[in-house]
């Protein structure tokens, strides 16, 4: 095994590769150096994840599929409550951490040369910025969230984008956040105080229908394709029943959700997957069904259209440098 990493991956010559493995002698040329014949094994997934990514990309499965092997970027989001984005580079380059700016979100940053220890950092410590992928960004920005309004994140989590939308807000509004794992969520109440939030309510149970947000985002619970490059191991976890499995709740979430908006709101369906059962169907199976709602192109004015496809937002570590998420704006009409 030794003989064939150096000789096969690495090319080194037979008789040195021989040498240092401890063979002494070259093996018979017994290894399989031509390209794997199948996307599966040239990318090391599952076989049926590499016909999912195929069927779901096309042409482009490859080329994804190969930066699925390959650690996505560091990215900061800058906290726009204390300071902007060129400041946080400022005070990051003192701290000895070099920086440049995201290619997408005007709040992203992203970490130049070798990792640093973050956590040991006192701009964070202080608040001024918080880890987070440049599309898991663009998901809070596409809510567009106003001072003064009430804002509903309704599958919060841990709270990244919660407190993404308390900045957008400049901490006057009505901000409610709810998520069924409510010790995940508590963590969100420490990581508030830090950022300079005070008017983060967070939610035992769900909001009530009927409540007139103006807006609300559903980063639903999905099969999680988008983020494998994460973890080297996620892939071999996951059986092809994860592309279904999710489908009724995002359905029912989707539902919730949109009766919580009043009218002439704005709803933002996000996950962060490659699956059209998660993402396209259920946004048309939704507005199939919700005729006071329509989709809007996300981000007017700013989102480049690259990130587009469909009238939605797609972006894919291949193409934008981001882990894989996908977003639907669909906004009610005033009458």
């Amino acid at each position: 095994m030794v003989f064939a990493l150096l000789h096969g991956l690495a090319g080194v010559s037979d008789a040195e590769a021989a040498s240092w493995s401890g063979l002494g002698a070259a093996p018979p040329p017994v290894l399989q150096l031509a390209e794997p014949p199948s996307l599966a094994l040239r990318a090391s997934l599952p076989d049926w994840l590499a016909d999912h990514f195929a069927r779901e990309l096309g042409p482009e499965a490859e080329d994804f599929c190969a930066h699925l092997n390959v650690p996505g970027p560091i990215t900061l989001r800058v906290n726009s409550l204390r300071l902007s984005r060129d400041a946080l580079a400022e005070r990051l380059r003192s701290e000895g951490v070099a920086t440049r700016p995201g290619s997408w979100s005007p709040l992203a940053l992203h970490i130049d040369g070798p990792r640093p220890n973050l956590y040991g950092l006192q701009s964070l410590r202080d608040g001024l910025f918080e880890v987070q992928d440049e599309g898991s960004q663009l998901l809070g920005l596409l809510v567009g969230a106003l001072p003064g309004e009430t804002v509903v994140d309704l599958c919060a989590g841990a709270g990244g984008k919660t407190l993404m939308l308390g900045a957008a807000m400049g901490d006057h509004g009505r901000l409610l956040a709810y998520d069924p794992d409510f010790a995940r969520l508590e963590r969100l109440r420490e990581r508030a105080s830090r950022a300079g939030l005070e008017h983060v309510q967070l939610l035992r149970s769900p909001p009530e229908e009927g409540l007139g947000a103006d807006r609300v985002l559903v980063d639903v619970p999905c099969s999680e394709l988008g983020a494998l490059r994460r973890g080297p191991d996620l892939r071999f976890l996951l059986s092809p029943e994860v592309l279904t499995r999710w489908v009724p709740i995002q359905r029912d979430l989707l539902a919730r959700a949109a009766a919580l908006v009043r009218p002439g709101g704005r709803l933002v369906y996000a996950t962060c997957t490659l699956n059209h059962a998660e993402n396209r169907d259920q946004v048309r199976d939704f507005l199939a069904s919700q005729s006071d709602f329509s989709l809007v192109r996300p981000g007017a004015g700013w989102l480049a259209e690259d990130c587009l496809r469909d009238g939605c937002l797609f972006v894919v570590p291949h193409r934008h440098g981001t882990d894989g998420f996908f977003a639907a704006v669909l906004e009610r009409s005033a009458s």
